[in-house]
């Protein structure tokens, strides 16, 4: 029976189960899957980047996993990142259309400004500066590029401060709490 299990990863873990760059190093460990996670068998679909929060999920259906991680599948995966500035209707528009970046175009995005959302503490805290305001957007991209979702909103002008991955498919971070995980079955 397939083992499929949601993971809320918190901000400064890594998504694997070693830290081979500071095996390499020789330098002091980060945090990892294995920190949270005890479950022989199991591997990340996907990947999300140390700074970035959320939902990850874990497989030992190869199948499966590359049907989740594989851009050619186009899953949507929906974010919620908190962006510097107010993004004006010009930037929501190019997100929706695909936004230019190096490694070419990005397919188009589902966006919208949203409420700040109610979520866990991060640590460290995201920085707050009196002279610039923040507000959140909710994102859904069907790629999956390195670090896209950031290179998007800074190429409409508008860093990410804070991102949080609240959906792949038809899974939802929902309650779970950071560091936490459960199995679904």
């Amino acid at each position: 029976m397939t083992r499929l299990i949601l993971f809320n990863k918190p901000h400064g873990v890594l998504s694997q189960f070693t830290d081979k760059g500071m095996i390499a190093s020789g330098g002091a460990a980060r945090a990892t899957l294995s920190d949270y996670i005890d479950v022989p068998g199991v591997y990340p679909a996907g990947r999300l980047d140390r700074d970035s929060e959320g939902l990850l999920i874990l497989t030992d259906d190869g199948a499966l996993q590359a049907r989740i991680s594989s851009p050619k599948h186009k899953m949507p995966k929906t974010y919620l990142a908190q962006v510097e500035g107010v993004p004006d209707t010009a930037a929501l528009a190019a997100l929706r259309r695909g936004v230019p970046l190096n490694d070419g175009p990005t397919r188009p995005a589902t966006v919208r400004r949203i409420d700040p959302p109610m979520l866990w503490d991060r640590d460290p805290p995201v920085r707050y500066r009196k002279s610039v305001p923040d507000s959140w957007i909710e994102l859904t991209i069907t790629e999956g590029r390195n670090r896209q979702v950031r290179r998007m909103t800074a190429a409409v002008g508008y860093p990410t401060l804070r991102l949080v991955r609240w959906r792949i498919g038809g899974w939802e971070i929902g309650d779970l709490a950071v560091g936490a995980w459960r199995d679904v079955r």
